[in-house]
């Protein structure tokens, strides 16, 4: 069972589900187009390749991982961030506590469509979720009446 579904409240219902964007992979794609391009080098360029296969290999189940992981939700009373396996990670936010939702976007993040939210509570709370797929979708949830 999902950490979310465990901790909803009587009558809290999910208006949005968000996820890692798949750009977590970017560094297992980069290594395993290394690898490809090494392996046209011969004897010396076949070692290359394997070393960049395994870490492209390694990369991409780190990143499988995170998104394995960690769950993004906005509920009609709270928004919940939860990541981690063994060792769990989360922050929750009321409704009524956020004062507002920033959404931080590179050229690279509005054509892919991922960025940085950081909703900023009353007080102290600022909560950064990095690397969100569709950041705009997920700000115009939060901020819904």
């Amino acid at each position: 069972m999902s950490y979310i579904k465990h901790v909803l409240q009587p009558g809290e219902t999910i208006r949005y589900q968000g996820t890692v964007h798949w750009i977590v992979y970017w560094p297992a794609i980069l290594f395993a187009i290394v690898g490809a391009v090494a392996a046209a080098f011969g004897p010396f360029g076949w070692i290359a390749a394997a070393i960049c296969f395994a870490l492209a290999l390694v990369f991409a189940l780190y990143a499988w991982f995170i998104r394995w992981t960690t769950e993004i939700a906005v509920t009609n009373l709270r928004v919940i961030y939860a990541q981690g396996f063994i060792q769990r990670h989360s922050e929750e936010v009321h409704m009524d506590k956020i004062e507002s939702v920033d959404v931080d976007q590179s050229v690279l993040g509005r054509i892919l469509d991922y960025g940085t939210v950081t909703i900023r509570g009353t007080g102290e709370t600022k909560e950064p979720l990095h690397r969100l797929e569709r950041p705009i979708e997920f700000r115009n949830q939060v901020t819904a009446s």
